[in-house]
């Protein structure tokens, strides 16, 4: 069996930094258990693009075919499926369950690497400062922006990555928005909520949330309509943000809305656990 050439690695691994810093995302295979004797050595290494190119080689044949329709699968999928998967191959490319698997199945981890996603928190005031520490928590790189200098500060937000004091309008403008960007606008006001989301909203995020009653959402909602901004641009709009679980404090309304996302990102359903134990009926 011949080993992964040093040359093609270096390839997949500057590849695999460049989808972490924010490039196209790839899905890796590596064969960490193989078969006396089998056509893909231990290590070998696969990397797949979402246009289906590969870099990298398996040995070739069907068991490189099945692995490689597999990670451009999940890196399809993603993010509604996990970041990495051990699954398990004939050599015919076929896949196996776990259990079936003989001591001549090879283990492949399957592996999709894209930028970290980034919350960028419009608002400095309770709620933002709640949604910040839950962000962080959950994986997020957490950025806020507020334009008051003691609502935007590196002490109030240590868990964020960037705080930005400046203009609402201004700032948001430069900020490097991608469609791993999920936007929450929390500002203090009516009119800097409107300000804001006049900037995000036709942006590629991947989620734009607005706080607000039904009414004023409605009322924002229908001046941009007026001034032109795209009805389906406003339509993807979440507002009022989060989902109805009852909150009432600051950090109950921070634990409704980054549920929401959640629930955008990984493709849920939000409906509770019990009912798709029950097969999803009711």
């Amino acid at each position: 069996m011949r080993e992964p050439r040093t040359d093609v690695i270096l390839e997949i691994v500057r590849e695999v930094l460049a989808a972490a810093r924010g490039g196209p995302s790839v899905a890796t295979a590596t064969i960490v258990r193989a078969p006396e004797g089998g056509q893909a050595p231990l290590g070998a290494k696969l990397l797949v693009r979402a246009d289906g190119t590969r870099l990298g080689s398996l040995g070739g044949g069907p068991l490189e075919g099945g692995v490689a329709g597999d990670a451009l699968a999940a890196l399809i999928e993603r993010p509604r499926q996990a970041a990495a998967q051990a699954l398990y191959y004939g050599a015919d490319g076929q896949r196996l369950r776990r259990g079936e698997a003989s001591p001549e199945a090879y283990q492949v981890l399957v592996e999709v690497t894209e930028a970290v996603a980034t919350l960028l928190v419009v608002g400095g005031g309770h709620i933002g400062q709640a949604l910040a520490d839950i962000g962080a928590l959950v994986g997020f790189s957490v950025a806020v922006v507020d334009d008051r200098p003691e609502f935007a500060s590196p002490e109030r937000f240590p868990q964020a990555e960037r705080v930005i004091c400046g203009d609402f309008e201004e700032e948001l403008r430069r900020f490097p928005i991608t469609p791993q960007t999920y936007v929450v606008v929390v500002t203090r006001g009516h009119r800097e909520d409107e300000l804001s989301l006049r900037q995000v909203v036709t942006s590629e995020a991947a989620y734009v949330g607005m706080i607000g009653s039904k009414r004023r959402s409605a009322m924002v909602l229908r001046h941009l309509g007026e001034e032109g901004y795209p009805r389906e641009a406003l339509e993807r709009v979440h507002t009022p943000v989060g989902l109805d679980i009852g909150a009432e404090t600051p950090e109950e309304i921070a634990v409704s809305i980054m549920a929401e996302i959640i629930q955008v990102r990984r493709g849920g359903t939000a409906r509770p656990m019990r009912e798709q134990r029950a097969g999803g009926k009711g």
